[in-house]
Parts: structure tokens; sequence; C-alpha cells
């Protein structure tokens, strides 16, 4: 099979259940694209950009990680962070590179785009918008909060989050790459911190729609103190709603196992629940469920397990390809 021919997956998202999905994804036969949100502004990520004015770098490094296929040594210098040194302590070294490359090629796309050829990345990175940019959050007493880090330390309950300074112009190959795909899937993460901030850069609510690929929005197992306490998995859904309009997500992909009482204790100290699948009210939003064991019972805190999610997005093109 040519590049031409592989079926196009393109997976929107950020933070730490992106690399999860792609990981898997990765060894499949299909032509796969990552589009990543560049809103991040804490740590290595919020210094930089506020000191060079690039987009934020980390989750970006992180798919760097996942996608590529050097070796493990390389990966670990990549992935270094420094825990001393004046100016370089709390910065990782895949941070700096992609700050130094973007220098070089006075592009922070082409730096991307370079680094991977040098890590050997299977797919296409791509960021959602090739400039500086920051979240913002109207909560529901009417105060607005910047900076995406600050947003679910207020403990306050957000209303909507949008994007400064406007306009973001979203990159047109991450719109194309929606357009063109097979199976569009929403990684999951943060629902307001990692996964909107993607999905209300303007004309890509309409690429999902325009799509002819399934739209699936990989949901949380657990709900995120300071973000959506007490969601249930259509409470995900409808913030979505909210922001990009209806006829934007086709399917949820929901853990349908129980969760032990131990990890529920542990999680509890977070004030975290499991999320509560309230199937009646999802297919009312227009929304098929997708339902299977997807956590990895291997980790001590609940992940995704990489295989099993792949194995099963994967499996939606091939029953596409059957109708």
């Amino acid at each position: 099979m040519t590049k031409q021919t592989l079926p196009r997956v393109a997976v929107l998202g950020g933070g730490t259940g992106m690399p999860v999905l792609l990981r898997g994804l990765k060894d499949y036969p299909i032509d796969l694209t990552a589009i990543v949100t560049v809103a991040d502004d804490g740590g290595s990520s919020g210094r930089l950009r506020n000191e060079l004015s690039i987009p934020a770098p980390g989750d970006i490094r992180n798919v760097i990680a996942a996608l590529s296929e050097a070796e493990p040594m390389l990966l670990d210098l990549f992935q270094h962070r420094f825990s001393d040194g004046n100016g370089l302590s709390g910065h990782s070294m895949g941070n700096l590179l992609l700050a130094a490359m973007t220098s070089i090629t006075h592009d922070f796309f082409h730096g991307i785009k370079e680094i991977s050829r040098v890590l050997n990345v299977k797919g296409t990175i791509l960021p959602i918008a090739n400039q500086n940019m920051y979240l913002q959050a109207l909560m529901h007493d009417g105060s607005v909060i910047s900076g995406e880090s600050k947003i679910p330390e207020s403990g306050k309950r957000i209303k909507r989050v949008f994007l400064s300074p406007q306009p973001v112009e979203p990159l047109p190959e991450a719109i194309e790459a929606v357009k063109q795909a097979d199976l569009v899937v929403i990684a999951p993460g943060s629902l307001y911190t990692s996964t909107l901030p993607n999905l209300i850069i303007p004309h890509i609510s309409n690429a999902l729609r325009e799509t002819q690929g399934k739209v699936v929005y990989v949901c949380n197992v657990m709900t995120q103190d300071g973000e959506t306490n007490g969601y249930s998995a259509a409470d995900h859904v409808k913030a979505i709603h909210e922001h990009i309009g209806e006829g934007c997500v086709d399917a949820l992909l929901v853990h349908n196992q129980p969760i032990s009482t131990n990890v529920k204790k542990m999680y509890a100290a977070e004030n975290a629940v499991p999320v509560v699948y309230d199937h009646d009210c999802i297919r009312k939003l227009g929304v098929d469920i997708i339902e299977g064991d997807i956590i990895d019972p291997k980790q001590t805190t609940l992940r995704h397990d990489t295989n099993k999610v792949a194995k099963m997005l994967v499996s939606l093109i091939n029953r596409q390809d059957e109708h």
C-alpha cells in the first residue's frame, strides 16, 4: 500500500492522553496525522513562549516522542528535563530543541518538521496554529481567567473557553487533514484546557462537519477537579456542542468495565470520580456509543490502553470500508 492509498487518520488533542493513543495507532498501516494544541502556558513551555514568542512546544514534544522510532537513548535525551542549573532548571531538552529549530528555520511548523525528520517520526505532526496564543475562560460567576495552567486552579466553574489574541489562524494543513480523513479522533484529556482549545479554532468545527470520516471522541474515564466536576459523558459532549455546535461528533468511545474500589479511593483524594456513561442522554444528543474494556490494567493510575484503543479505532475504518 502506498501512502496515497492508506486510510487517513487525524487525531486532535494535547496533554497526556494524546501520546497514549498515538503510540498504539502508529503501528497500523495508516496515514497518521497528529494535530496538537499549542495553548499551554505552564512550566518550560510557558517560559519559552513568553521569552521567545513561539507557540507552546510541550505537547508537541510529547507527541514527537510518542511517534518517534529513534533509538531509546536519543528519546531519553529528547525528553530529559534539567533539575538544576541557573536558567535551565525545569526546561526539557526537547522544548529547547524545538525553540532552537524554530529560530533556525524562522518558523515553528518548519522546526517541527525538521526535528520529526531527525527523530524518524512515523506520521505527520501539525500544530493547530503556527502562532503564539493564550487560552482564557469565562467562568459562571462572570470573571475571566487567563492562562491554561491557571484555569483549573481557580476553583470556579467554567462556562466557556476562548483564545486570544484574535484572530487565530489555523494551519491550513490541519484543516485539510481533518477534511480528508477517513477517521477523526478527538483524544482524551482535560476537556477545557486540552481538548477544546483545538476545536474552537476557526474552521476546525466546519472541517469536522464536512469530513467524510467518522469523528470519534475518546471520552475521559474519570472527572477532573477544576474542569469537569460532576460531569457525565453526555456533559462532555454538551460542552463541545456549546462551543462549536452540534453535528461535529459522530461517536463516543467509552470504557464499560467497573472501576475498582481502591482506584476510586485514590482518585477521591484528587476530588475525581468515574465518569457516568448516561447512554440515553448521549443518544439524544445524536451521538453513537462505542464501548469496551479500554483501560490498561498494568498501570497504577487509570490510563487508556494504547493497544486496545488503537485496535478499536482502526476497526471503525474497516467497518466504514465495508459499507
